[in-house]
């Protein structure tokens, strides 16, 4: 019998072991030293399908008892007090707390969970990087689940026809049975794309199994409808959801696992779940199919232990180990900043003016016991439009909350600071490393003037540990001010660095008059369109940068009386948006511009699903409904007619120049996109972390050449999308018997239609209950494309190449197929004639 207390070296720590005699698995005999045994021997293949990600735990303190009385189990997230400060952790901030998580790095933490009998680890399909910042997801996973009078012989099955569909589209999935009842699929995923992305495309996977096989599949979760079918769980790649770690045991009657597998052991006859013992054998041959998901999704750090540390942010000392960094900047005998302070109500803040080698203020949040801190070298916005550098200082003390006084010559941060405003902050967001959103509540008389709400946003510029300390802040919306404004709110405006001394603009008559006045007929100011690109297109430095917003053209012409709107095909849309056509918000004289309508989605960024409920409007009950429900805006960035002067043989930044001048802040719905001024990389990044769609870069030296395609704009996309001709379309099974179950799209290639693959996923509802509708009007009987696949060609219905929609996707694979096309929506505003393959 093993002795029942021991201390252990694992992996460089000290462990004590106790009670290794305990039974842990009565009806096995299968004691507390065999699980320990079994970790220790697993640890190399379970660490790696670990590693980075927050663990949660299932705990059987007293053991897990036996089928007819199990143990007491506890679901535990949050580290224990008594967790030792070497475990690795991650800080996961939820809506209304922050959780420490472990993360199983090593195998000393391995060895912990076994000794405190957290026997089951579950782990989301992200990892975190070095930083604590939640990635996006490396794997995908589902999770088949059978049904009551459903075994595991029905989960084979449809793990088949799940494996087909996913080597369809480049996935190459590794089965594992659960050591339950069931079977999950991974398959490795390149991080190009977020976890409602992932989530979205699994679901549509469900579904398409559901309806092409509806006596063995189901997609839904009730009960009811699972009777005799296999239950394809694909919720479980939500960021917020978790999967059993493969290799960890089972918390059953007897010590079963998450066993990775071959697919020539999934398709034998009589597949079973694999314990322990068989487990620990099959390790020891060798034997690691897993290991093919962990090599294709790679490691974003190169190593496990790069996820580990204590979790803090500077180096150990006495007292909050957060200050380490603070402390050893500064000597108590010299300054009389304060090196303590005990941690208040957890919503304080400070804002010091602090008069040192430059002038700059210091904004300080409490949050986690110490003041976390930026330094802010122009302070804090005056408003949305103009965003202000912040650069991330080390964590202060809480008595900073109230310090103000003179630090001497000499010393760190020398000179006289003051209190330029304090009080407490409302919680919004806070993702370490990555964004704080908070509103302040400033005291009366204080520098903020009341209720101010920003948000700290992580850019990444610099180099090396320069760039972890590099932010913009930006001034938001509080529902005070949003309630004086008679529109909705304008989308949030682009990061931007602290800004330079503008040149002197020109007056208007620097333009060349024309020698008189032109007929603003809207086919003649067609607009200018961009060619997708990447860096490497943007060669010399006069380039200008805005966003590229997610909506759709809008060329406004106006004379003294009206403003009509045209979509880029030359369409009169101005009773879809009557709103943005007051003549009161515009200037009194005739003009043509160039812009982009966009609706604000609930997140505060620019929506296309959303806008898709306003484009197709016209009656003018439906739209003045449809205002209410779904505002859009106005996001102007040229000006091509101005007054009796056509603008577009002059150069962009002349353009620039007049467009800033036509434009004024009027409470209506019209918005300036700003340039930005920063390296390009960097207003990416800023754009990516904003959940925006891309950037636009113009040269600055280029004229505006109406209707055509140019490589003097470039369009440089954060997500890759392409706009499509659809062709065809197959109808739905099962729950989508009624409509259509996906679409065919291609791509005009001179007189031909070049087929490109099929999209059934990203509908909405609404879509749904009028595709089949739409499609059907215009049915021909020949394919309209050059070739499809047999498969893809075999309950086909044809129609006529007239409607243009756009999708997103990840690649483009070999035969030039897309692959893991998503459906964003109509393209109204666009011709057939007009798509091209845009990468």
């Amino acid at each position: 019998m093993a002795a029942s207390k021991e201390r252990v070296r694992v992996a460089g720590r000290e462990l004590t072991l106790t009670n290794l005699d305990k039974i842990i698995y009565p009806e096995t005999g299968t004691t507390k030293a065999d699980v320990l045994a079994y970790y220790a021997a697993v640890a190399h293949v379970l660490i790696p399908a670990a590693a980075g990600r927050p663990a949660t735990r299932k705990r059987w303190v007293n053991g897990v008892g036996t089928a007819e009385k199990p143990g007491e189990v506890f679901f535990q997230k949050n580290l224990e007090d008594s967790a030792p400060g070497w475990l690795p952790r991650a800080a996961i901030t939820h809506k209304d707390r922050t959780i420490h998580y472990p993360m199983v790095n090593d195998p000393a933490t391995l060895t912990w969970f076994g000794q405190i009998n957290s026997l089951e680890i579950h782990v989301p399909q992200w990892q975190v990087d070095s930083h604590g910042n939640q990635l996006n997801p490396d794997r995908l996973v589902l999770d088949l689940d059978p049904g009551e009078g459903a075994g595991i012989e029905e989960c084979v099955e449809v793990a088949l026809l799940a494996r087909a569909i996913l080597q369809d589209v480049g996935m190459d999935p590794v089965p594992v049975t659960s050591g339950s009842k069931g079977i999950h699929l991974y398959a490795a995923l390149d991080r190009s794309q977020s976890s409602d992305q992932i989530s979205a495309f699994a679901r549509e996977l469900a579904r398409a199994l559901e309806a092409d096989h509806p006596d063995l599949a189901v997609s839904d979760m009730k009960k009811t409808l699972r009777k005799g079918k296999v239950l394809v769980d694909w919720s479980q790649n939500n960021a917020a959801k978790t999967t059993i770690v493969p290799y960890s045991l089972r918390g059953r009657p007897t010590p079963m696992v998450a066993a990775p597998r071959t697919w020539r052991e999934i398709s034998s006859p009589g597949l079973k779940h694999l314990d322990y013992k068989t487990v620990l054998r099959r390790v020891q041959d060798g034997k690691d199919p897993f290991a093919a998901v962990v090599q294709a999704a790679g490691h974003p750090s190169g190593d496990a232990r790069a996820h580990g540390g204590n979790g803090h942010g500077g180096d150990v000392h006495d007292g909050n180990p957060r200050l380490g960094k603070y402390r050893s900047m500064r000597d108590p005998q010299k300054t009389p900043e304060p090196f303590s302070g005990a941690a208040g109500s957890g919503d304080a803040f400070v804002i010091q003016e602090h008069h040192a080698s430059r002038l700059h203020f210091d904004l300080r949040l409490e949050h986690e016991g110490v003041l976390v801190s930026w330094a802010l070298p122009k302070g804090v916005p005056e408003s949305g439009g103009k965003n202000h550098l912040a650069v991330q200082t080390e964590d202060h003390p809480m008595d900073y909350l109230t310090f103000h006084g003179t630090i001497p010559k000499g010393e760190y941060g020398a000179g006289e600071m003051t209190i330029w405003d304090t009080g407490t902050y409302e919680l919004h967001k806070w993702i370490n490393g990555r964004e704080v959103i908070v509103t302040l509540n400033g005291s009366e008389g204080g520098g903020l003037g009341g209720t101010k709400k920003v948000a700290l946003i992580h850019t990444g510029r610099g180099q090396g540990k320069d760039a972890e300390g590099q932010w913009l802040i930006h001034l938001m919306d509080t529902e005070h001010q949003r309630g004086r404004r008679r529109h909705a709110a304008p989308p949030p405006e682009p990061p931007e660095v602290p800004e330079e001394v503008p040149e002197d603009v020109p007056d208007k008559k620097e333009a060349p008059a024309a020698a008189s006045r032109p007929n603003l007929a809207p086919q003649d100011f067609g607009p200018m369109m961009a060619t997708s690109g990447d860096t490497a297109d943007l060669q010399g430095s006069n380039w200008q940068f805005e966003l590229k917003w997610d909506g759709v053209r809008a060329i406004m012409v106006a004379d003294e009386t009206t403003v009509r709107i045209f979509s880029r095909n030359g369409n009169d849309v101005t009773r879809t948006y009557p709103e943005l056509t007051d003549r009161q918000c515009w200037p009194g004289q005739p003009f043509v511009a160039d812009g982009e309508i966009i609706a604000v989605g609930p997140a505060g960024r620019p929506d296309f699903g959303l806008l898709q409920g306003r484009m197709k409007l016209t009656r003018p009950a439906d739209v003045a409904k449809a205002r209410t429900a779904i505002p859009v805006r106005l996001v102007l960035f040229d000006l091509l007619y101005d007054d009796g002067t056509d603008l577009r043989r002059l150069p962009l930044t002349k353009r620039r120049q007049r467009l800033e001048q036509f434009f004024r802040p009027s409470g209506c719905p019209v918005d300036l996109s700003l340039v930005l001024e920063d390296k390009v990389e960097h207003i990416l990044e800023s754009a990516r972390e904003l959940g925006l769609e891309g950037v636009m870069a113009k040269r600055t030296d280029s004229r505006y050449v109406s209707g055509q395609r140019t490589r003097t704009w470039i369009k440089l996309k954060i997500e890759q999308t392409q706009e499509v001709v659809v062709g065809g379309w197959r109808p739905g099974k099962g729950g989508r018997q009624d409509t259509v179950g996906s679409l065919l799209v291609g791509i005009p290639d001179g007189d031909k239609l070049e087929y490109v693959g099929r999209v059934g996923s990203g509908f909405s509802t609404r879509e749904l209950a009028e595709l089949r509708q739409t499609v059907e009007r215009l049915a021909r009987k020949t394919s309209p494309f050059h070739d499809v696949p047999r498969p893809d060609a075999a309950d086909a219905h044809w129609i006529a190449p007239q409607l243009v929609g756009e999708v997103t996707y990840s690649e483009w694979t070999g035969p030039g197929r897309l692959r893991h096309p998503v459906w964003r929506g109509w393209r109204l505003d666009k011709e057939p004639s007009e798509v091209v393959r845009e990468a």
